[in-house]
């Protein structure tokens, strides 16, 4: 989705100077075409997020709109104090765009997994907090940001294929990219790629045929289609490449517990609260933490045995 973006933003920047990159020195090979056709538009910050950071928030007080670039925790977990006191207590137009949501980077370890943004991210007062799963939704997105600017979180995510959806993308509402009954998954980014495979089986050998709802804007999020899927539905799956707490499964638990509304059947597929140690492949880590196709399958057939 990176590349989808970024030559994205390039053809808008080209229309509009104000639009600016900051890159934390990195993204090389995506970033080269932007930076070679707009060098005045593109600054790299160095190893620096927290300079990059208050750097950014002061070219928006100067009527900029920012983007910064970096993988998911450095532009996020070592600028929180830039971003709470620069950007967001001033509601200037900063798009934080993280690369490598969740488990991307496998093999890197911990310092690299990004399992904790979305939690801290929708903490803040007045921030938008973006999860695309494919491609319409991240050019939605970006329009969206760059029509309304306001302070911002983009986590951007690696992906085998594009998800195929006829569905329109709508700011602030769920889009369902599967329709089915009984069960409703709603998840984020990649990790619906192991929806769908999960759905396909089911669909042929148990004959289960779910529904799958992509929570691409997390925050604001439309709380009455969230009631409506629970009101709707006999089973509602929470899916993410997240930690438990403060992710998409507590925002549901949130919104649910708000409206007085208790699913006959509602579980969390995510990561436990603590960092584990272990390291691989995206597909050997989501084996690992109970969060593939199979332990999707799994949850589903013990309602339906």
């Amino acid at each position: 989705m990176r590349e989808i973006f970024i030559n994205s933003l390039l053809s808008k920047a080209k229309l509009d100077q104000n639009i600016i990159l900051v890159t934390g020195d990195l993204g090389f090979g995506v970033l080269d075409k932007f930076a070679e056709q707009l060098p005045e538009q593109f600054i790299n910050a160095g190893v620096a997020e927290q300079n990059m950071t208050g750097l950014s928030a002061g070219l928006a007080l100067e009527g900029y709109n920012v983007f910064t670039y970096s993988i998911a925790n450095f532009p996020t977990l070592r600028c929180l104090e830039q971003i709470r006191n620069d950007i967001i207590y001033h509601n200037l137009s900063v798009n934080i765009v993280a690369v490598g949501g969740g488990l991307s980077y496998g093999a890197l370890g911990v310092s690299h997994h990004a399992i904790e943004d979305i939690s801290i991210m929708r903490t803040f007062p007045d921030i938008q907090v973006f999860a695309p799963c494919d491609k319409v939704e991240t050019l939605g997105i970006l329009n969206h940001m760059l029509k309304n600017p306001k302070p911002s979180y983009l986590r951007l995510d690696k992906f085998k294929k594009n998800i195929v959806c006829d569905e329109p993308f709508v700011y602030g509402d769920l889009r369902k990219i599967r329709n089915g009954n009984k069960v409703a998954i709603i998840g984020y980014g990649s990790i619906l790629e192991e929806a769908l495979i999960a759905n396909d089986n089911l669909l042929n050998e148990s004959n289960i045929n779910c529904s799958i709802y992509s929570a691409h804007t997390l925050k604001p999020i439309n709380k009455e289609s969230i009631v409506n899927i629970a009101k709707k539905y006999e089973v509602i799956l929470a899916l993410e490449e997240h930690m438990d707490t403060g992710g998409l499964g507590s925002l549901i638990s949130e919104i649910l517990i708000e409206n007085k509304i208790i699913p006959k059947n509602f579980f969390k597929l995510n990561l436990s609260n603590k960092y584990s140690n272990i390291t691989g492949s995206r597909d050997f880590l989501r084996s690992h933490h109970q969060i593939d196709a199979k332990s999707i399958i799994s949850c589903i057939k013990s309602i339906y045995k």
